[in-house]
């Protein structure tokens, strides 16, 4: 059993470093902080047996909650009863050892959880079959993927025989096969009367596996009881947010004057060491375009320009559905198609063609320069938006342009 009862967490947050020296000195007397509640006021009961779900947005305080739950942070006011040995996955890259083999980490944390040498050799079999990682166990955990260190971490909490099962959106990096088995050992610890808390921003999944479900916002509980009831009030407020927010875009563009590229975009971020100076969306023609008929030939064109040298740069592009479901994403690194050394000064530019294969739906258009690694020199989000036309209805968004075959066949009745 788990019980949280009025837990609230306050961080003292300071202009300088050293304000919090004077103030210090000063033995309080002159307050040089504010205080930011990254929790208030959370009290909530999970029987054994129960699955917990809390859902809310970056920095509702979901993980700050969940460390308080384990142990790991001290609540400013209120208390957590837990019963029961407790497991913990946390943020990705906790509890390990990256110089350590998988399965030196497995003892490691086997112990910590209090189980012995021997149990942990009993349980090393299962945990092999179900993180499934193959010879990697043997290796490194520094050489992993952030997938195959989620199965391995996951894998291990759940074989220390826990009461208490506590996870933190890690199994967003899982693969589908994995994800599935993971929902089935949920489903496992559920009828061994285990107690679980999950964070997760899958609404679906939070639906199939919890019994009862949070909404965190701000710190505080907006909403707690039944899943779907609680989903559907958090569902609501992305909306409402995401409204508000594309008519305070719509109200800036509409007052800020272009600059000098005439580009308009919601969002830009990077280090401007190349600057996107020109983005075209280009029918068959080779003439501009916000309308696209499904399969037409379209071209994407981004001229950057760059104010530093630079050995590798790559430039890249990504349609969006208009609520911002990624469709399609490439760049010059992945169609292994080189830009090559750029030099202070020098102007690019890179064309991607294809035949835009979408269904009927509006779309937007985000593209970037950036250093080989990945990072952005200029990165800009929904540069163009543009509408994909077709007179047949299609479910999606991807129109594969099926042929479709139909055979008939008279099947003859028995005599009686």
């Amino acid at each position: 059993m788990l019980i949280a009862n009025n837990i609230s967490k306050v961080y003292r947050i300071y202009r300088r470093p050293a304000d919090r020296l004077k103030e210090a000195l000063w033995f309080g007397s002159r307050s040089l902080h504010e205080d930011f509640w990254a929790l208030r006021n959370i009290s909530f009961e999970v029987r054994p047996g129960e699955t917990l779900g809390i859902v809310g947005a970056n920095g509702s305080g979901k993980s700050t909650l969940l460390q308080i739950l384990c142990g790991i942070l001290e609540p400013t006011t209120g208390r957590v009863s837990r019963e029961g040995r407790v497991a913990a996955l946390l943020e990705l890259g906790a509890g390990f050892n990256p110089e350590f083999s998988g399965r030196e980490n497995i003892f490691i944390n086997g112990e910590i959880m209090g189980l012995g040498r021997a149990e942990i050799e009993r349980a090393m079999p299962s945990i092999e079959r179900f993180a499934g990682i193959g010879n990697f166990i043997e290796r490194p955990v520094k050489t992993y993927s952030s997938g195959m260190y989620v199965r391995l971490a996951f894998s291990t909490a759940i074989h220390v025989e826990p009461e208490i099962l506590v996870v933190d959106e890690a199994l967003a990096v899982g693969d589908a096969v994995f994800a599935n088995r993971c929902v089935r050992k949920f489903k496992e610890l559920q009828a061994a009367g285990v107690t679980i808390v999950f964070v997760s921003h899958d609404l679906g999944l939070v639906k199939q596996i919890c019994s009862r479900a949070i909404f965190l916002e701000d710190g505080k509980i907006v909403e707690q009881g039944e899943p779907s009831a609680v989903m559907n009030r958090y569902v609501g407020t992305v909306l409402e947010g995401q409204k508000a927010f594309e008519t305070e875009t719509d109200r800036i563009k509409a007052e800020t004057v272009s600059g000098v590229d005439g580009l308009n975009f919601s969002h830009r971020h990077g280090d401007r060491v190349a600057e996107v100076i020109e983005v075209e969306l280009l029918d068959a023609a080779g003439r501009p375009t916000r309308a696209v008929g499904s399969g037409d030939p379209l071209s994407v064109r981004v001229i950057s320009k760059f104010h530093a040298d630079q050995p590798s740069p790559m430039i890249g592009m990504l349609i969006r559905t208009r609520n911002g479901l990624d469709v399609f994403g490439t760049n010059t690194a992945i169609e292994d198609v080189p830009i090559g050394p750029c030099a202070a000064g020098e102007q690019v530019t890179v064309e991607f063609r294809f035949e835009c294969w979408l269904a009927a739906q509006e779309y937007t258009l985000t593209v970037a320069a950036q250093y080989s690694e990945g990072y952005s020199h200029d990165w800009l989000d929904d540069v163009i938006t543009f509408r994909v036309v077709d007179a047949r209805p299609l479910a999606g968004v991807a129109n594969l342009h099926p042929a479709v075959t139909s055979t008939k066949s008279t099947v003859s009745r028995a005599e009686p």
